[in-house]
C-alpha cells in the first residue's frame, strides 16, 4: 500500500495529461483556443511532476518511462498542428535523394519541378482544400502557398532552406528509412525516437546523480509531443546531441566538443551552450580542447554542401533575422521586455550585453562539473532578452532544466507557446504579457536561491544547524 497509492496518484494525472492531448491534438482547434487546451496540459503537468515526489525511489523510473512513453505517442494521432516546417524538411531530404543540393534551389524553382510529390505539391482540389483549412499559427498545418504557380504545403517556398548540415543529413535519413506513403508520420516518428533517446538519456544521467524524478521535467512536458513529435521539429535532435555533449564534455572535452559541434550544425541554437561548456575552465589549452572539435566538426558538415552547392549554404538565414525582427527591434513582438525600458534602437545591443555578461559570468565562476547550469543560465537569458515568437526553440530549455533542475525556468518554454499561438489573434502585447511573468519566476528563483545561511539552534539539544532564510 505504501507503494501503490503515490504510484496511482501520480499515474491519474499523468493519464489525464496523456488523454487531454490526444483530444487536444484530434480537436481542430486552432490559435487561441488551442492554446487553451495546451494551457490545460500544462497544468496537469504540473500536477504529475508535484505529485511525483511522493513516489517511492525504487518506482520513480519506471514510471517516468511509462508516462514518457504514453506523452510522447500522443502527438502521433494527428497531422502536424502548429507548424509546417515538416514539410520542408521532408522536401529537402527529398532534394537531396535526387542528388540536389539543398542549398541551391527554392522549392518554386522551376528547376525542381519534376521532383514535387503530390502530397506536397497538390492538385487544383486539394489545394483548395489547403486554403480552407490555412489559418493563423496554431490552426490546421495545411497551410496553403504559392510556389511558381503550384499550390503547396511547404512555408516560404520562394526562399532556399535554412537548415544547416546535420539537419539536412537527418532529412536525408528520414527520406530514405520512409515508405513513399509515409508522408509526415515518418518525421513524426522520429521526433518520438529522438525524444525518448533523451528521457533515457535524463533517467540514466540523473539517476547517477540521485534524483532521476527531474527527467520526467522533460519526458511529461507538453511541449515535447506537440514541437518534437506532432510537429516534428529538428530542434529534438538537437536537444540530444546538446544534452550529450554538456553530460561528457566535463570528463572527455574533445568528445563533448564533437557532440556541441553536431548540435551546432543542427539548429545553430546550442552555440549558447559554450560557456556552460567551459565553465571554470581556467586554461586555454582546456578551452580549446572544447572550442577546436567544436568548430572542426560544424566545418567538416558544411565543407561538402560548400563543394557541391552552387550558392550559398547559409540559405535564407540573413532574410530570416530581418523577417522576424532582430534586424529591426520594433519588430515582431522581438525585445520585447528590453523595450519596456528601453529605446528600440538600444534593445540588440542591450540584448548582446546582457546575454555576454551572463556567459562571462559563467565562464568565471560556473561549476565545471554541473555545464548544464551554466549553459542554463546563458540560453534561458537569451531567450529573455530576445523573446522569441516559436515555441519549439525553448525545447533547450526544458532539457536543460530537466537537467538542473531550476523549474522557474520552464516559464519560459510555456512563454514562447503563449507569444507563437496567440499573437497573430491578440498582438504584440501578448509577447510582453508572457514573456513577462516568466521574467519575474525566474528571478524570484534566483533570489529565493541565492538566500544566505543562518545558524538556528538544533532544540533540544542546543546544538546549531544551517538553513536558507526564510
Amino acid at each position: 500500500m505504501p507503494l501503490v497509492r503515490p504510484v496511482l496518484l501520480t499515474a491519474l494525472p499523468l493519464a489525464a495529461l496523456a488523454t487531454a492531448l490526444v483530444a487536444l491534438f484530434g480537436s481542430g482547434a486552432r490559435g487561441v483556443g488551442f492554446l487553451a487546451g495546451y494551457a490545460g496540459a500544462w497544468a496537469l503537468f504540473a500536477v504529475a511532476v508535484v505529485v511525483l515526489r511522493r513516489v517511492p525511489a525504487r518506482a520513480v523510473v519506471p514510471l517516468v518511462l511509462a508516462g514518457a512513453v504514453a506523452v510522447t505517442v500522443t502527438g502521433l494521432v494527428a497531422p502536424p498542428r502548429t507548424s509546417t516546417d515538416v514539410y520542408r524538411y521532408a522536401w529537402d531530404g527529398r532534394v537531396q535523394a535526387a542528388g540536389v543540393s539543398p542549398y541551391d534551389h527554392a522549392p518554386a524553382d522551376a528547376a525542381l519541378a519534376e521532383l514535387r510529390d503530390p502530397w506536397l505539391f497538390p492538385d487544383a482540389s486539394g489545394c483548395a482544400e489547403l486554403r480552407d483549412a490555412s489559418s493563423l499559427p496554431g490552426a490546421s498545418a495545411g497551410t496553403s502557398t504559392s510556389a511558381g504557380g503550384a499550390c503547396t504545403r511547404i512555408n516560404r517556398p520562394a526562399v532556399h532552406t535554412i537548415y544547416p548540415p546535420t539537419a539536412e543529413g537527418w532529412f536525408l535519413l528520414v527520406h530514405g528509412l520512409a515508405p513513399a506513403e509515409a508522408r509526415h508520420k515518418v518525421l513524426q516518428t522520429g521526433g518520438a525516437v529522438l525524444s525518448l533517446a533523451v528521457t533515457g538519456l535524463l533517467v540514466v544521467v540523473l539517476r547517477r546523480r540521485g534524483d532521476p524524478r527531474r527527467a520526467a521535467w522533460w519526458a511529461w512536458c507538453p511541449a515535447v509531443p506537440v514541437e518534437a513529435v506532432n510537429n516534428a521539429h529538428v530542434d529534438a535532435l538537437a536537444v540530444l546531441l546538446s544534452v550529450a555533449a554538456l553530460v561528457v564534455v566535463a570528463r572527455r572535452r574533445v568528445v563533448g566538443g564533437v557532440l556541441l559541434g553536431l548540435a551546432i550544425a543542427t539548429k545553430l541554437l546550442p552555440v549558447l551552450l559554450l560557456p556552460g561548456a567551459l565553465s571554470g575552465v581556467r586554461r586555454p589549452r582546456a578551452a580549446l580542447a572544447v572550442l577546436v572539435p567544436a568548430l572542426a566538426t560544424v566545418a567538416a558538415l558544411y565543407l561538402p554542401y560548400i563543394v557541391l552547392s552552387e550558392g550559398s549554404v547559409l540559405g535564407y538565414l540573413g532574410g530570416y533575422a530581418e523577417e522576424e525582427g532582430y534586424e529591426d527591434a520594433g519588430a515582431g513582438g522581438r525585445f520585447a521586455l528590453l523595450r519596456i525600458v528601453l529605446p528600440d534602437t538600444w534593445a540588440l545591443p542591450a540584448a548582446v550585453l546582457g546575454t555576454a555578461v551572463v556567459a562571462v559570468s559563467v565562464l568565471l565562476r560556473g561549476d565545471p562539473g554541473r555545464p548544464w547550469r551554466g549553459a542554463l543560465s546563458t540560453t534561458g537569458t537569451a531567450f529573455l532578452l530576445l523573446t522569441p515568437g516559436y515555441s519549439w526553440y525553448a525545447l533547450l530549455v526544458v532539457a536543460l532544466v530537466a537537467l538542473d533542475g531550476r523549474w522557474e525556468w520552464l516559464g519560459v518554454a510555456l512563454a514562447g507557446a503563449v507569444a507563437y499561438l496567440a499573437v497573430p489573434v491578440a498582438g504584440g502585447w501578448v509577447v510582453t504579457a508572457s514573456y513577462g511573468p516568466a521574467a519575474v519566476a525566474v528571478c524570484a528563483g534566483w533570489w529565493r536561491r541565492r538566500a544566505p545561511v543562518q545558524e538556528v539552534p538544533d532544540m533540544p539539544s542546543g546544538r546549531t544547524a544551517s538553513v536558507p532564510r526564510p
